[in-house]
């Protein structure tokens, strides 16, 4: 998995908490506070759902890609900004990989209950 790209955009997204609102979107995100990068989250989700039912084929669809795009960006900023690391959810992502699906979410269900 490439991870330059969110290495790069997680010290950015840092270095903006002590930007200027007034000059920073993601500053400004960051001032409104939890509700509003949740807000935004989830307003981005609904969009990449949208966008998904009007894709006719497995070919490249700029409109999704974009929608994609815009959520995990936002969900960066929502990582950020609760004092968790993005390179953690990739390590997670490592985690299971190799790992059955089932098997995984039995094991989150046995521990959530346990």
């Amino acid at each position: 998995m490439q991870t330059d790209v969110i290495d790069a955009l997680t010290r950015v997204l840092a270095a903006r908490r002590d930007s200027d609102p007034a000059k920073s979107y993601v500053a400004s995100l960051y001032a409104a506070g939890t509700d509003r990068i949740l807000q935004k989250v989830a307003e981005e989700a609904a969009e990449v759902m949208l966008a998904a039912k009007n894709v006719p084929d497995a070919s490249r669809n700029d409109s999704l890609i974009g929608e994609v795009a815009d959520l995990w960006f936002h969900t960066l900023v929502m990582l950020i900004h609760l004092g968790q690391e993005p390179r953690w959810v990739l390590e997670e992502l490592q985690r299971r990989f190799g790992v059955s699906g089932h098997d995984e979410k039995a094991a989150r269900t046995t521990s959530q209950n346990g």
